[in-house]
């Protein structure tokens, strides 16, 4: 029996002339353009971070309309400071939040949080009267001094609301409060100084939520119209001739910008960075292949997936693709 030579006749690929991996040579000193140039050739999430970063110079170039969605962990974090450079300098055009995103930024006004540990017994903390966001301590306190402020608050805008017979969608309400806060260390403030639309269709879930429903017990008639603030999101996707998408975590803030982009077939650029995966058919961990066949991503748009923790990330990509 003749033996066949399979190595003879396999045809071996052998990628002369490819990108070759390499990472940063500190040798050199620190460049940080050329560090953060170097993550495309680095592999892993490295080279996603780097795909990311010259999406949002794409989108910026382009003139894409920039919708920053963020889950409240974000405001919970220091990111809150990179989100508010943002804001601040007009770099972005559209902030989607969940209500703790709103709440925090107020909050931190006040009194800021504090550094903790993940390890620390939940026991402990709740019989002291903390509160606990991964690392991040939040004593009770802070929630009084924000108690506080929004029963003086709902008390104006209830007044607008039967004066001049005014219902607020979250969007409006929202640019109230950052009026309200005056506060240049504010998200919120600097949203409503420079007129930067902030969404929020899951306003009730969480302190705010609380607060409504209290306010809401003494004043049964006090409203909030939701379904404006989707008429509002849809009309603004729909007066833009391109949309980016830089999503940071899940949640309701994350499909609620890929949502209304289905009214224009899609963003044109996607920028996703979280650590959900998409095992469970969860929109969090979904990736941007599975919002292309919603029409939430168009078929060719520049995107990509970094998996990993915003705080890691944002701050970088910010750095590569914001910072001239």
């Amino acid at each position: 029996m003749k033996h066949i030579q399979y190595n003879s006749v396999k045809k071996i690929m052998t990628l002369e002339g490819h990108p070759e991996i390499k990472g940063y040579d500190f040798e050199k000193g620190l460049n940080f353009p050329e560090f953060l140039k170097a993550y495309s050739l680095t592999g892993f999430q490295g080279s996603h971070l780097a795909e990311g970063i010259e999406i949002v110079k794409a989108m910026r170039r382009e003139k894409a309309k920039i919708f920053l969605s963020f889950t409240s962990n974000q405001m919970s974090s220091g990111n809150r400071e990179i989100i508010k450079y943002l804001v601040k300098n007009k770099k972005v055009d559209v902030l989607v939040t969940s209500a703790g995103g709103v709440e925090e930024d107020i909050i931190k006004c006040l009194k800021p949080f504090v550094m903790g540990k993940f390890d620390v017994s939940g026991r402990m903390l709740f019989e002291n009267g903390i509160n606990r966001t991964g690392n991040i301590f939040v004593p009770n306190d802070r929630f009084a001094l924000f108690d506080d402020f929004m029963q003086k608050f709902f008390d104006r805008i209830y007044q607008i609301q039967k004066e001049k017979n005014k219902i607020f969608c979250p969007k409006d309400l929202i640019k109230e409060l950052g009026l309200e806060i005056n506060n240049p260390n504010s998200v919120l403030y600097w949203a409503a100084k420079n007129d930067i639309p902030v969404f929020c269709p899951g306003i009730i879930d969480g302190s705010l939520g609380d607060l409504v429903f209290f306010f809401k017990q003494s004043h049964p008639d006090f409203l909030l119209d939701v379904s404006q603030e989707m008429k509002e999101m849809v009309q603004l996707v729909l007066n833009s001739e391109k949309t980016g998408g830089i999503l940071l975590g899940g949640g309701i803030s994350k499909h609620f910008t890929l949502n209304a982009n289905i009214f224009k077939e899609g963003l044109d650029f996607a920028v996703y960075i979280n650590t959900a995966e998409e095992y469970d058919g969860s929109d969090s961990g979904a990736r941007i292949e599975e919002a292309i066949t919603w029409g939430k991503v168009k078929v060719n748009a520049p995107s990509v997936k970094i998996h990993c923790d915003a705080t890691i990330a944002f701050p970088l990509l910010v750095a590569g693709g914001f910072i001239e």
